[in-house]
């Protein structure tokens, strides 16, 4: 029970920072000008519901791994136990993580415009979250190689799929006053966004590098695992590339079928991405062996 309950605790936690690095990148880099304020004031509210989530989330992955550690739900409230997590690996980073989340919803109540300043305070905690879980079971050179590859395939990652629902709300805009800013944005994200997607294709073969070597990943549930990710994956990526190539050309001739089927597809890549996410919530806690 504490196992499964950390695999959900993971799930939410990288799922609201997934949102939050999305909307923020929006809000403060890849919409025009004009929209930033208006993308802002519309995922406000999400973006601090998520961060309110990202403490509870970080704090109670904290506890939950006491208990783990120890000897099950009555460890996960003992301050002793939390006194000793600290010393490991995973306790002096997720210490880190835990004061980061916080600092992070006082700088959004304080200055709730000021999206780079989240969007950077989110990106050090995905910096951070490299450092836990598979991707530390390296030292040296080795390590820190690793360590870099997977922080970045946590930020191409959250590029993609945190930029989704921006997409489906430039969608609603580009039929109004906003039109011509919507389109921009949801234009600059397609050219990141292939970098983005590229991006999670190679840095997550290189992560099963590290972490299993040459060995076929067919041999263990952990990479058995891993095959249906990457199966849900290349269908987001089938889905992205019928968005951008056979879709969006026939939204500038006002295709109101091409437009419905342009945010079905999109929810139906948003679903697909909280599926991965799912995936490696849990194979995330197995052994690749």
């Amino acid at each position: 029970m504490l196992a499964e309950s950390y695999v959900w605790l993971r799930f939410v936690h990288f799922a609201v920072l997934i949102v939050i690095f999305g909307s923020a990148l929006f809000s403060s880099w890849l919409a025009p000008h004009a929209l930033r304020r208006l993308l802002a004031h519309r995922f406000m509210p999400l973006q601090q519901m998520c961060l309110w989530l990202n403490i509870a989330s970080a704090v109670l992955m904290f506890m939950v791994q006491g208990g783990m550690m120890g000897e099950g739900w009555q460890d996960v409230w003992r301050p002793e136990i939390w006194l000793m997590l600290t010393g490991t690996q995973f306790g002096s980073v997720w210490s880190l993580q835990m004061l980061l989340a916080c600092l992070t919803l006082i700088v959004a109540l304080l200055q709730p415009g000021n999206q780079q300043r989240l969007l950077l305070l989110v990106t050090i905690q995905f910096m951070l979250s490299a450092g836990t879980g598979h991707a530390a079971m390296h030292d040296g050179l080795t390590g820190v190689l690793q360590r870099g590859n997977h922080f970045i395939h946590l930020i191409c990652a959250a590029t993609w799929l945190g930029g989704l629902l921006p997409v489906l709300f430039c969608m609603q805009l580009a039929h109004g006053r906003w039109r011509e800013a919507a389109i921009a944005a949801m234009m600059r994200f397609s050219r990141y966004g292939h970098l983005a997607v590229a991006g999670v294709l190679m840095t997550g073969i290189i992560n099963t590098l590290f972490i299993q070597g040459l060995n076929l990943p067919w041999h263990s549930a952990w990479g058995r695992l891993l095959l249906l990710k990457c199966a849900l994956v290349v269908v987001m990526v089938a889905i992205a590339l019928v968005n951008r190539y056979v879709l969006v050309p026939r939204l500038s001739l006002k295709n109101d079928t091409a437009r419905q089927r342009f945010i079905s597809l999109t929810w139906a890549e948003v679903g697909l991405g909280a599926l991965v996410l799912a995936a490696v919530s849990l194979f995330a806690t197995w052994e690749p062996f």
